[in-house]
């Protein structure tokens, strides 16, 4: 054997066996995964190619489009988190020198902008004070203004806890040839959503969220009008992994190889939404709805108020204001240590003013919230001692 140079021993370290506490994730993502997807993730490896992988991958796209109430035949997940799904989307459907009109009224708007910018959009924005939404009338005179050929607008903003209405949108942007791309991570499996109705072109989402599934797997989901533009562009697309003209082939009929797909997360990501369709969309959501309520009605009885109004709240994500002379972070930190929950603080406009609490999938459960509320009024009452 040749002469090799000595091994480096300072990273030779002596690690313990993984531990993690055992917490309850009340946040604004990831939530606590259903122990039936945790059990998924330990199923034996399969090749991605294997004949029982690419029946399990119809199932994934037909259960998706259950999810999302629609019958797009390109609807499939992506190998990443939701913003990888965020970033195909754009990637796929933005090319250089297109007007894309981005509602920013939260972080994720805010993301949306820096995305396409990156991919050669010219855009605009079209602004409102986080925790506010956009209405019909603000959406119109954008559109006829800036002559987008994209609208992207975030349905469940994460940052604030608002929830956009979509009904009635994409008549306008049909009357104005523009694409209506729709940011939904944190309403999937949640809110009440549907693709096709509400005429919805191209939409992502997560799996971290209300489906309770680890993150790193994320679906995206185009119409023919967003698969057309794809299908008509100039260029190609300038992401190779995430190219959805090469992706597809893999996830369509062809079989074609792509890229390694993540076969233990495609499980998880099956069993989360075999829950789903086991719950049933109806009850999914109206189970969000009333633990959301009895958040609410408990956070008002401990002095607490929320940041959005009631009618444009999200059921999954609640923002509940800091009060005059508490200290939202020594808050969050004696829930963390003395009850193992964690809750997060704001983002942007709202860093140091909100909490953001989560109850998303699995964790929107009644008895989370009496533990959460019993918690929070243990902590102001310590911290105000």
């Amino acid at each position: 054997m040749e002469s090799l140079p000595p091994i480096d021993p300072k990273y030779h370290i002596q690690t313990q066996p993984l531990n993690p506490p055992p917490r309850l994730l009340l946040g604004p993502g990831p939530s606590n995964a259903h122990p039936r997807v945790l059990q998924a993730l330990a199923m034996p490896l399969v090749g991605h190619l294997d004949p029982q992988f690419i029946h399990l991958m119809n199932e994934i796209q037909d259960l998706l489009r259950y999810a999302w109430q629609t019958r797009n035949p390109l609807t499939i997940p992506v190998s990443g988190t939701g913003s990888a799904a965020m970033e195909a989307t754009l990637a796929n459907l933005v090319e250089p020198g297109d007007v894309v009109l981005v509602g920013v009224n939260g972080y994720f708007g805010e993301r949306l902008v820096d995305m396409a910018g990156r991919y050669g959009a010219k855009v605009k924005r079209l602004e409102k004070p986080w925790g506010e939404v956009f209405t019909l009338q603000e959406l119109k005179q954008a559109i006829e203004q800036e002559k987008p050929a994209i609208l992207a607008l975030v349905h469940a903003e994460t940052s604030t806890g608002a929830r956009q209405p979509l009904e009635g949108i994409a008549e306008l942007c049909r009357k104005h040839d523009c694409l209506l791309l729709v940011d939904t991570v944190t309403s999937l499996g949640g809110v009440p959503l549907f693709i096709d109705a509400w005429g919805i072109d191209a939409a992502y989402s997560g799996s971290q969220k209300c489906l309770s599934c680890p993150p790193g797997i994320a679906p995206l989901t185009f119409n023919e009008r967003a698969a057309d533009k794809l299908h008509r562009r100039k260029q190609k697309v300038a992401n190779w992994y995430l190219d959805l003209t090469l992706v597809s082939r893999y996830w369509g009929s062809e079989r074609t190889y792509h890229h390694t797909a993540p076969i233990s997360m495609n499980y998880a990501f099956r069993e989360a939404l075999r829950l789903v369709a086991e719950e049933g969309l109806q009850a999914r959501w109206q189970r969000h709805q009333e633990n959301a309520e009895r958040l609410w009605e408990g956070l008002e009885a401990l002095g607490l108020q929320c940041h959005v109004p009631e009618s444009l709240r999200l059921p999954s994500l609640t923002t509940v204001r800091i009060p005059e002379g508490v200290d939202g972070k020594k808050v969050a930190q004696f829930l963390l240590s003395e009850f193992n929950i964690e809750i997060a603080g704001g983002l942007g406009q709202l860093a140091g003013k909100v909490w953001r609490i989560g109850l998303m999938g699995y964790n929107s459960r009644k008895e989370n919230v009496a533990l959460l509320l019993h918690a929070l009024k243990e902590a102001l009452q310590h911290l105000k001692a």
